[in-house]
């Protein structure tokens, strides 16, 4: 499947193919690190991205610090969703973010991104999608 298209061709393409799920990565640059270096903040954000994209969260959001290497030291968050699973690596040296999301249910892969970016304050971000089969 293609990368990045449009969002009603991702949806469309999905349906079409009879899509097992979506698979996406966000890159989230300079963020606020309050909010990066916050175990709170950062279970607050999967609960209200769970609410968001309607995804029903399994047990509870693990959040972890750790790290010797101070370039990759920070904060790393799994949710399991009953569609699959939502996670996080959080660096507390650039305040970058980097999250996996992968549902079998299908999701709004921009508005995900977008409400990311907003949340943790990003200065910049990217994000990839794929159609699994």
């Amino acid at each position: 499947m293609e990368e990045n298209i449009g969002l009603d061709e991702l949806k469309q393409s999905y349906e079409q193919n009879q899509g097992w799920g979506l698979a996406m990565g966000i890159n989230l640059h300079s963020c606020n690190p309050e909010y990066v270096q916050s175990a709170e903040k950062i279970k607050e954000f999967v609960v209200k991205l769970c609410e968001l994209i309607d995804m029903k969260r399994f047990g509870e959001c693990v959040v972890v610090n750790f790290g010797e290497d101070p370039k990759v030291s920070g904060f790393s968050m799994t949710q399991l969703i009953e569609t699959s699973l939502i996670s996080g690596h959080f660096v507390n040296s650039t305040n970058n973010i980097y999250l996996d999301i992968f549902s079998c249910k299908y999701y709004d892969a921009d508005l995900t991104a977008k409400f990311a970016s907003d949340f943790f304050g990003a200065q910049n971000y990217d994000h990839y999608y794929r159609i699994r089969k």
